[in-house]
């Protein structure tokens, strides 16, 4: 005689594996929103070293012409 604690629930087997279907959906989105933060970081600091070492000698007033 097998003993009822020790046999398999299809129902709570059926929860869990929906349960573990819906959490890795979420991770998922969850890792996937984080790359793109990370990248949106990643592009507005290169963004932000550009200017501070470009934006000196880039943003200088144009001097006019002698001539006019």
């Amino acid at each position: 005689m097998t003993h009822p604690w020790m046999t398999s629930n299809p129902f709570m087997s059926m929860w869990l594996s929906t349960a573990n279907h819906m959490m890795s959906t979420a991770h998922g989105v969850a890792a996937a929103l984080t790359q793109r933060q990370a990248a949106d970081m990643q592009a507005e600091f290169e963004r932000q070293v550009i200017e501070f070492w470009t934006g000196g000698w880039m943003k200088l007033p144009m001097k006019p012409p002698r001539g006019i």
